[in-house]
């Protein structure tokens, strides 16, 4: 009896695991959020990174604003190759997922 009513006790406790388990969609719906703040923090890095670089030559050579205005112009197109890459990456990640979902079905 004793080992009966364990096996029932852990069928009421596997049941209850499975009902309160996160929902797919829930876990996408963050993910895709943090890809999102990924590629939003990859542009802005390329921005500063580019205007610190064009500032401090600036500072340097006593010129006007033309190497700060180039080299955020360089670091925004620096930025969006880093973006289309990872979102590159992510996409080539979800077609190897529905492959592989494929291959199992």
């Amino acid at each position: 009896m004793p080992d009966q009513d364990l096996q029932e006790l852990e069928a009421k406790i596997n049941a209850a695991k499975q009902r309160s388990a996160p929902k797919p969609h829930q876990e996408e719906h963050y993910s895709q959020a943090q890809l999102a703040w990924r590629m939003v923090i990859e542009l802005v890095a390329g921005l500063g990174i580019g205007f610190g670089i064009g500032y401090g030559l600036d500072v340097l050579f006593g010129t006007l604003p033309i190497f700060m205005v180039l080299f955020t112009m360089l670091g925004l197109a620096a930025g969006v190759k880093t973006m289309l890459r990872s979102a590159q990456e992510i996409q080539d990640k979800k077609m190897a997922e529905m492959a592989k979902d494929d291959e199992g079905a």
